[in-house]
């Protein structure tokens, strides 16, 4: 193909993704939320999503897509027209875990999505209903111990990051507990209240209200350090279970080939909407750490945890499904 040509296609499509990153966005966007109304992933996508609109000037319309640890939405948006119109707010789990987890998987995490912004970040909590004997996670290892597999914790289903911080309290305390998969946060929860299962291993903003009231139990933090929300619950590590540290996080990412420049748009819309005193001030109180990173630094945090999930999933000999 004579060079000429070759640098005329290239200025043609230039030109049609500026032109298209221009008119950026003239229609409502779908954001969805692969999880069931009423969990994080849920709660963020619609507080975001309402930010996002006032930036850029269309609605931004969530839609709940939950089953298979988050992988059926992600599925929906990895299928997508990469032209910045169908959004995932994406788990941790979802980008960084199931491909160990699920023996089949609709979709390559590694290459069907660009990353947009990492939204919200937190530590973990191991919480039980108080019917449960343990008052501390000393007590609590020392119960599991005596009565192994007895003891059951619900997650938000295989793959999430309530699933994998339950795995590794098991590795790093050496107890059995059996796992129960739900289709997302705000079942395991209604049933955690409910006494129908003993504890979960969830993101603050799921379960602080409940603990407040006295409805749930906390028994750590799995962090470095202790919750200034939680300042009387101590961390994992003061309490004798050393190396246990579970975070999680929520962010946006895109159907893989949307043009960069809608992905910058979208990120700028991000940023502005979790540094709104409103975001700050509601997921604040509820122990989550706002971020609104760049796509680049998003990216290179999924690529590191993606490595580190499966050294960590393979150790637990955590078996795909």
């Amino acid at each position: 193909m004579p060079l000429c040509r070759v640098l005329l296609i290239g200025l043609a499509l230039c030109f049609a993704t500026g032109t298209q990153a221009q008119g950026y966005p003239d229609r409502p966007i779908r954001l969805i939320a692969p999880f069931p109304a009423g969990g994080l992933a849920d709660v963020l996508a619609r507080a975001v999503g309402d930010e996002m609109s006032k930036s850029l000037g269309q609605p931004v319309i969530v839609e709940n897509r939950a089953g298979a640890g988050g992988n059926t939405g992600a599925d929906a948006v990895a299928k997508a027209a990469p032209d910045g119109y169908t959004l995932l707010m994406s788990s941790a789990g979802i980008l960084t875990a199931n491909q160990f987890l699920y023996a089949k998987m609709p979709f390559d995490a590694e290459t069907a999505f660009v990353p947009v912004s990492n939204v919200a970040s937190m530590s973990m909590l191991v919480v039980v209903n108080p019917k449960v004997e343990a008052k501390t996670l000393k007590e609590f290892v020392a119960l599991a111990k005596a009565q192994p597999g007895k003891i059951n914790f619900g997650s938000p289903g295989i793959g999430t990051t309530g699933h994998l911080g339950l795995a590794m309290l098991m590795h790093a305390a050496g107890v059995k507990i059996t796992h129960v998969p739900y289709r997302g946060a705000a079942p395991a929860v209604t049933d955690l209240l409910a006494g129908q299962i003993d504890g979960v291993v969830d993101n603050p903003p799921t379960v602080i209200a409940h603990i407040q009231s006295g409805k749930l139990r906390p028994l750590a933090v799995a962090a470095r350090e202790r919750m200034a929300l939680l300042p009387d619950v101590p961390t994992a590590a003061e309490q004798g279970v050393s190396n246990y540290e579970a975070s999680s996080w929520f962010g946006v990412a895109a159907p893989a080939g949307t043009p960069p420049a809608i992905v910058a748009r979208l990120h700028q819309a991000i940023a502005a909407a979790v540094r709104t005193p409103a975001m700050q001030e509601r997921f604040g109180k509820s122990g989550a750490r706002l971020l609104g990173n760049s796509p680049q630094d998003f990216a290179a945090q999924i690529r590191a945890e993606r490595a580190s999930w499966g050294e960590i999933i393979k150790a637990a000999n955590i078996a795909p499904q």
